[in-house]
Order: C-alpha cells, then sequence, then structure tokens
C-alpha cells in the first residue's frame, strides 16, 4: 500500500483573510495597552481643582521696611554711579591736560610762544631789514625795544597759563650782538688790556666799547658776537693792521682774545659777511629753541643707566599679567653668555622665580642647588646641547646671594 501525501494549496483570499485577522489582534492588543497606560494618568481637572497655599498677607511695617531698605539700595547705587562718572571726567580732565601739555612741547607750538627781541639800536644799522622782513615771512613774533645790552638779540618764551589770569614769560640763556668791524676792534683792543693786567680793570680805564656790559653778564648765558661787513680773506690781515696800529699787536693777540671770550666769558664770536648771514644764525637760534623742551623731555631717564636700543623699554606687563614671562627670561638673558634659547629653556621648566626658589629649598645639598639647571636640554640650531654646570650656578648665585658685591663669574 503506497503512501500517500495531501497537499495543501493557500489560496490568495485565504492569505488576506489570515493578515487581516493578525491585525486585527495586534490592534486590539495595542488598544488595551493604551487603555491601561490612559487609566494611570490622573485626568488634568483634578490637578486643577487643588487648593493653593494661602499667601501670607504682610503687614504695613514689613512693607516700609522693605520700601526703606529698597530706597537705601537705590540711593547707594546712585551714589556709586555718581562717584564713578566723578572719576571719569576727573581722569577725563587729567588726559586732556597731559594732552595739552604734549601739544605745547611739540617744536611748532613752541616757535608760537617765542618773541625774538631786537635792540633798537639795530634798525640804524643797514640791512637789519632782512632780518625783520624773514621774521615776518615765518610768521614768528619779534618785538623791537631798548636792550640792556646794545645792539643784541635775546629771546623771551610765554609761560603756559596755568591758572586765570596767570601768564608770564622766561628770558632765554641764548644772546646775540651784532658788531661792526670797528667796534669789535675796539673790544680787541680793550680785552687785550685786560688780559695784559691779569684780568683787573685798572680804576679809570673800564672796558670800553659795546661789550662793556657783557663782561657782567650771567655765567648761565650764552653769548655770541657777528662780526659784520667782515670777508674770511681780509678780516686777518685788516685786524692785525689796526691791532698793530693802536697797540702794537698782531694775529697772535687777536688769537689770544678769542680764547679768553670762549673760556673766561662762555662768549663765541663769529666772522660774517653780510646781514644774511646774521638772520641765518637768528633763525638757527630760534629753531632750536623751539625744540629744546621736547629734547630735554626725552632726555630725562629715571634709569640713567640703561643703554640706549630697542629693548630699553624692557617688557610690557599687562594688568592680567600676561609679559610676566617674558621679563622673567629677560632677566634670566642679562647673565654673561646665557643667550635667549637658554633662557627660554629655564623658563619652560620653572615659569616663575618663586618657583625656581622652591625647587633650590627643596634640594638636600648645596651642590644639588648649582647643578639643579644643568641638566635641562637646549636646542640650538642644528644641535641640541644642555645649559651646563656653570650657567647653573651663575644664576643660583644671582636668586640667591645676599652680598651685592658678589662677582657671578
Amino acid at each position: 500500500m503506497s503512501k500517500m501525501t495531501t497537499t495543501w494549496e493557500i489560496s490568495d483570499s485565504e492569505a488576506e483573510e489570515d493578515k487581516e485577522s493578525k491585525g486585527t489582534l495586534q490592534s486590539g492588543e495595542r488598544s488595551r495597552d493604551s487603555g491601561e497606560r490612559s487609566v494611570s494618568v490622573p485626568p488634568p481637572s483634578l490637578e486643577r481643582d487643588r487648593p493653593s497655599p494661602a499667601k501670607r498677607r504682610r503687614s504695613k511695617e514689613e512693607v516700609e521696611a522693605d520700601r526703606d531698605q529698597a530706597g537705601r539700595r537705590r540711593e547707594a547705587r546712585e551714589k556709586n554711579r555718581a562717584a564713578k562718572e566723578r572719576q571719569k571726567q576727573e581722569k577725563r580732565k587729567e588726559q586732556e591736560k597731559r594732552k595739552e601739555a604734549a601739544q605745547r612741547l611739540k617744536p611748532e607750538n613752541c616757535l608760537r610762544s617765542l618773541t625774538v627781541c631786537v635792540d633798537s639800536a639795530l634798525l640804524q644799522q643797514p640791512g637789519c631789514d632782512v632780518l625783520l622782513g624773514t621774521l615776518s615771512s615765518f610768521q614768528w613774533r619779534y618785538s623791537i625795544r631798548q636792550q640792556a645790552l646794545a645792539n643784541s638779540i635775546t629771546w623771551t618764551r610765554d609761560l603756559p597759563q596755568l591758572t586765570e589770569g596767570a601768564a608770564g614769560t622766561v628770558a632765554e640763556d641764548q644772546l646775540v650782538q651784532v658788531l661792526s668791524a670797528s667796534q669789535f676792534v675796539d673790544v680787541v683792543v680793550a680785552v687785550k688790556k685786560l688780559i695784559d693786567s691779569d684780568g683787573e680793570e685798572l680804576e679809570g680805564h673800564p672796558v670800553p666799547g659795546p661789550l662793556a656790559e657783557g663782561f657782567r653778564l650771567d655765567a648761565a648765558k650764552v653769548a655770541t658776537l657777528l662780526v659784520t661787513e667782515s670777508r674770511p680773506e681780509s678780516r686777518r690781515a685788516a685786524l692785525a693792521e689796526t691791532i698793530r696800529s693802536r697797540c702794537g699787536g698782531g694775529n697772535a693777540d687777536v688769537e689770544e682774545v678769542l680764547v679768553f671770550l670762549q673760556l673766561r666769558k662762555n662768549v663765541a664770536v663769529f666772522f660774517v659777511e653780510s646781514w644774511r648771514d646774521v638772520t641765518d644764525h637768528v633763525c638757527a637760534v630760534t629753531k632750536s629753541l623751539s625744540k629744546r623742551p621736547s629734547k630735554q623731555l626725552t632726555e630725562r631717564a629715571e634709569l640713567p643707566f640703561c643703554a640706549e636700543g630697542s629693548w630699553a623699554g624692557g617688557a610690557r606687563v599687562e594688568k592680567d599679567g600676561s609679559g610676566l614671562r617674558r621679563v622673567w627670561s629677560e632677566q634670566i638673558r642679562q647673565l654673561n653668555r646665557v643667550g635667549g634659547a637658554t633662557a627660554s629653556r629655564v623658563t619652560a621648566a620653572y615659569p616663575s622665580p618663586r618657583l625656581l626658589l622652591q625647587a633650590y629649598r627643596a634640594a638636600r645639598s648645596e651642590e644639588e642647588r648649582e647643578k639643579l639647571l644643568a641638566h635641562l636640554a637646549v636646542k640650538g640650531d642644528g644641535k641640541d646641547r644642555r645649559v651646563g654646570p656653570e650657567i647653573s650656578a651663575r644664576v643660583y648665585r644671582c636668586l640667591t646671594a645676599q652680598n651685592p658685591e658678589l662677582v657671578l663669574d
């Protein structure tokens, strides 16, 4: 009897019915799960219906105390704001004053405060109009007045007006006297007699000529004699001939007089050909005086032992402390034969002097302290090296020595 196998064929309609039944079962399960979860969440209406805790009503005294406290805080804020505003205004005024002072120190502004004082006697000399015309073309201030020393030119400077209505002038130390060749001969003869008498003026024989008052000048004055109408090729011969005829001297006497005036009386003598040279000299002195305030300010050094150079200003340290690392490195570089690479390596290992001093204190012996930095590797150009015991010992002595006269090398 042969075995018969039965094959069941499932039609498409039956398969679709199975899918629909499975979907129905799954949806029913999901609906049961959602129903179970919805039961656990309380309705929102119950939360809203819960009574809130009653707020305690503050008393009148508490309200007044809070109001007073708020007023005091407001007044404190107003006072702080007013104090900060006053500080800002004071700082702004101080900055404006410094700016105005810096503006006054500029040469072009200093020129406006200078006045060239020309003696009225110089107007009688032909060629003085060249000087006055040049000063007018430059729009420089000048005044024509009678000077204490005849035929002289001086300078005055206006002082800054510090208070209301308080202004003044100060006399500069420069003085120029313009003499003709004949007047200078009188000066040479008088000075020669003064030299021969050992510098003592004989009674009844004072120093004649226009330089008589100049001999009594203050030592702080810098006087200059400009001798006009004297050509370089003929002035020596003419002066020597005139002096020889009057006092029996020559060129040697002229040189002796010039040296005496320069060393003993602080008077320099220049021979010029015309008033154009006089004008050039006066303009050069005026420009030099205008630059003097700014030069005096820049030359005023609080640390005169510092050498000049781009690094003389040192490293800048900001308020947040940035820059201290560079100051520490520059301090190590001040030692002899210590380069930038070595200093950078030391500061990388010990970023501050305090850390290095702590390491010195932690060392057990003096030899260990001196060789503390010797093993640090320094990367150079193409080759690596170490700090070495010599530099390490010098850094140690620099930071710990109590003797100010100790030689580190």
